[in-house]
């Protein structure tokens, strides 16, 4: 997955974007102009708030120096442009205030990209900021903090680590001591490191790049999820390989408002091993990761409710469950958060589902981030939990009636995961299912 399909690039409308750290800046900034190009972008304006080197200037099709805005009233209709102050030495000198919000208008009024490299690093792997730095505009959209994973292992000095003295101030790491994964996503998560100058309201991204290993990846998944708490999207792989995962929290939308009219009695309510079928499955969802989990509930609210209180998960009552099962799915997509990368739909009435599949779809889905996920048990059934992406959760609001999200399949390529159990396939809907389900040895 390239950079651009990482940063979900297909849905933005003419991005601003500002790009800081270490470890990979230039190739970045300039491998998704190219990439937005392939997007459809005729034009895409690159700049900085930094200084450039002159060795970076032919990486642009054209390269123009802003002296005033009064130099770009023609610039390039076509191509990667790329918009400095003057040449001062072997460097460029960053654009001025003025030269800068005049690319935000034009970026805004033409729906241009507009690429801005905020932040120096003598072409390190790693860099904690000084007091003047990283110099993002404030009216940037989009936050990408790149580090490289290359300097993990090394000793921490000025040859590996921009700023080597405040990265051991922040850190609490010695100089010459080895570089931790630790030490890293304290950096990145503390407001004076990685999160210093972020505009409020801007897009979080911290990019690791230079994984260029299984153990270098694996390193990087792991501190991925740590750092989820300080980022929306958290990006892992090689930009030189064009390899990337994408790390967004996935939620758990768990659908509990059935009736069991047909069964006669609340399934949701049904004992298993000692606990509800809604315990089992919440407690499902949480132990294989999902953030948030969202329970809909529907005449039984109460009592399902009185089983999860001491759980951190939002119950939410859905007063139209009778019109179907398309109003849970609605109520459920309505309650997540903006952030979340996609959600995986659970049935009350599985509670032997176990947390492996729901961890295999999940990391699946941080390589591929296709627009369903499904597991095919025995290479020929499709069965649940199905992981929704968030770019279909607009079709999942169109839904009507007594339909689930299957009504969607056929918009859209699935991604399916296979799965050696048809455990998968088993649910309640009659007393003797329930009676097989309390045999099975699981």
């Amino acid at each position: 997955m390239n950079l651009a399909r990482a940063l979900r690039m297909e849905a933005t409308a003419a991005p601003i974007l500002s790009m800081v750290g270490a470890g990979g800046k230039t190739t970045a900034l300039f491998q998704l102009a190219q990439q937005l190009q392939s997007l459809g972008y005729k034009q895409i304006l690159v700049s900085a708030t930094s200084h450039l080197g002159l060795w970076q200037i032919p990486l642009a099709d054209q390269h123009l120096i802003a002296e005033n805005t009064v130099a770009l009233k023609d610039f390039p209709k076509e191509g990667v442009t790329l918009i400095t102050g003057s040449v001062d030495g072997e460097r460029t000198r960053p654009v001025s205030e003025t030269t800068l919000n005049w690319l935000r208008e034009v970026s805004n009024n033409q729906k241009i990209p507009l690429l801005i490299e905020a932040d120096g690093s003598r072409q390190k792997p790693l860099k904690a900021p000084a007091e003047h730095e990283p110099p993002i505009p404030t009216f940037t959209e989009q936050v990408l903090l790149i580090t490289g994973l290359g300097a993990l292992g090394q000793p921490l000095d000025e040859t590996t680590v921009h700023r080597a003295e405040i990265f051991s101030q922040l850190t609490g790491l010695e100089f010459g001591q080895p570089i931790t994964p630790r030490a890293v996503t304290h950096l990145l998560s503390h407001p004076s490191g990685g999160l210093k100058n972020i505009p409020t309201g801007a897009r979080r991204i911290a990019l690791l790049n230079q994984a260029d290993t299984p153990e270098l990846h694996s390193m990087g998944g792991g501190m991925a999820r740590e750092l989820l708490g300080n980022f929306d999207t958290v990006l892992v792989g090689s930009l030189e390989k064009d390899e990337l995962s994408v790390f967004e929290k996935c939620a758990g939308v768990i659908l509990a408002a059935g009736e069991s009219s047909r069964y006669g009695m609340p399934k949701q309510l049904l004992d298993w091993k000692g606990k509800p079928f809604i315990r089992h499955v919440t407690e499902t969802a949480l132990r294989s990761g999902l953030e948030p989990v969202v329970v809909i509930t529907g005449r039984h609210h109460a009592e399902i409710e009185s089983h999860l209180k001491d759980l951190p998960v939002n119950v939410i009552r859905n007063p139209d469950y009778a019109q179907g099962q398309s109003t849970s799915i609605k109520k459920g997509v309505s309650a997540l958060p903006k952030i979340v990368g996609g959600a995986v739909f659970l049935l009350a009435d599985q509670p032997q589902i176990p947390a492996d599949v729901i961890r295999a779809l999940t990391e699946a889905h941080t390589r591929s981030l296709s627009p369903i996920l499904a597991p095919l048990v025995l290479e020929e059934r499709r069965a649940n939990p199905v992981l929704f992406d968030r770019s279909v959760f607009p079709d999942l609001m169109q839904l009507t009636g007594d339909t689930g999200g299957r009504a969607i399949f056929s918009k859209h390529p699935i991604e399916y995961i296979p799965w050696h159990d048809d455990i998968l396939l088993f649910d309640v809907d009659q007393p003797e299912d329930y009676e097989k389900l309390k045999r099975l040895d699981l």
